[in-house]
Parts: structure tokens; sequence; C-alpha cells
């Protein structure tokens, strides 16, 4: 739902035009009760007509420190994952801007470091002989999979809100 252009493909505009007709339709009938929910990682693109109809907008920020050591404790659970409390923290501190899927994407790479190092033995090694998640194995990854939003776009999308967004 970008804004609509003069160059923009004919299909695209009778589209984007349908849906905001069908949209002022949804809350027409007063004893039905719809709740319309939308995403976007690119809100100071939406199309104007979409922001009037669209009131409310919460957003929401990359996970902080907090966040973060509980989407890692999660991601991490189970004896072979688990790292001492002071890696976890250090862990926790370098992935700062990284998003949740982000740090999914890195406790997947980091898991398979230890697999990578059997190399062609892997076939006759047991799931328990596989050792265990280091610290080092994060650094590693960490070299593969960097935070996918840049500091600018980060802050681009804090000011956004701060315009647009509701407190």
């Amino acid at each position: 739902m970008s804004t609509r252009t003069t160059n923009e493909n004919e299909a695209s505009r009778r589209l984007k035009s349908e849906f905001l007709v069908q949209f002022d339709g949804v809350t027409s009938n007063s004893d039905g009760l719809v709740i319309v929910i939308g995403a976007t990682n690119k809100p100071q693109e939406l199309d104007d007509a979409v922001l009037r109809r669209l009131v409310k907008r919460i957003y929401i920020p990359l996970p902080d420190a907090s966040v973060r050591r509980q989407l890692l404790k999660h991601r991490l659970k189970g004896k072979a994952f688990s790292l001492p409390d002071g890696d976890l923290e250090r862990l926790v501190r370098d992935t700062e801007g990284y998003s949740g899927s982000d740090l999914q994407a890195l406790c997947e790479e980091a898991a398979m470091m230890p697999i990578r190092e059997l190399g062609a033995n892997i076939l006759s090694v047991k799931a328990n002989q596989v050792r265990g998640l280091r610290y080092g194995d994060f650094q590693k990854a960490m070299t593969v999979i960097r935070p996918s939003l840049q500091k600018s776009k980060w802050e681009e999308l804090e000011r956004w809100n701060q315009e647009f967004g509701a407190n």
C-alpha cells in the first residue's frame, strides 16, 4: 500500500483504490466487530489514504538487551545449546541492533559450527558426541549473520514513530 504515483502501473493503482474502498466498507455494520492488523517495515512509504484509515499505529522497536536475553535463552535451551551466564551476557551486548529473526539466524548458524568441525567424520559420530556450543561459535557466526537493519534505517523508523505513531 505504498504511495500511489502517476507513473505507477494502472492495475496496481486500481488494486490500491479497491482496497481503500473495501476497507471503508468494513465498519459499515454497527453490530460487527472487525479488527484489521497490518505490518510493514517501511511505514514511511504508506499511502496517505492508508494512514488516515489506520489510526492506531504501534511501533515495535528492535529488541533491547532484556528481550535479546530472553530470545537467546529461548533459542538456546537444552544442555547442548546452553552458554555460561557470562558468555550469554557478552552475546546480549554483541547483538545490539539485531532483530528477532536476525537472532534466530545467528543461533542457527552458530549451532552448525560444531557439526561443520566434524567434516567427513559426521556419519560416524553419534549426536551425543557433538560438542556443545561455545561463545566462539557465535563470534564466527556474527561474521556471516549481521543485523539486517542499518542504524540509519532504525533511526528513520524511530523518527517516523515520533511523528505518526501512537503513544
